[in-house]
């Protein structure tokens, strides 16, 4: 009698997006009557995972992206709303781990010359005539 073959590996945690949905909500509404702050290492172990990195493979799965990005953005929100109240360096550093800047940073590409350069050279045109 043929057994099928395991892939190997432990089985997903999820298998369709509206369950991970259903533990996502379960989490969030936790925490708004906690009145507690959401957290993505708050979101990642009420899913039941033990790293971040298990958020972040399911965020790779297509069929898991949105549900995983709205949660996320939700978190993001929650940090953006705290900063308003309190103003805080830790939801600064909060909002920077989600991408925010709070600085210009100017990206440059081509040729860089110094003026000085440009006259020192024009000198020493001058200078061999």
């Amino acid at each position: 009698m043929a057994q099928d073959k395991h892939a190997g590996g432990r089985p997903p945690m999820f298998e369709t997006p509206e369950a991970m949905q259903q533990a996502i909500d379960a989490y969030f509404k936790d925490c708004d009557d906690k009145e507690e702050y959401y957290t993505i290492t708050g979101l990642t172990l009420a899913l039941g995972f033990s790293e971040r990195k298990s958020l972040i493979d399911y965020e790779n799965k297509d069929e898991f992206i949105h549900t995983i990005k709205k949660a996320k953005l939700r978190v993001e929100g929650d940090y953006e709303k705290s900063l308003r109240k309190r103003g805080s360096s830790g939801d600064i550093f909060g909002l920077k781990n989600f991408g925010w800047h709070d600085k210009k940073e100017l990206e440059h590409s081509g040729k860089i010359e110094t003026i000085q350069v440009k006259i020192d050279e024009m000198i020493e045109e001058l200078g061999d005539d």
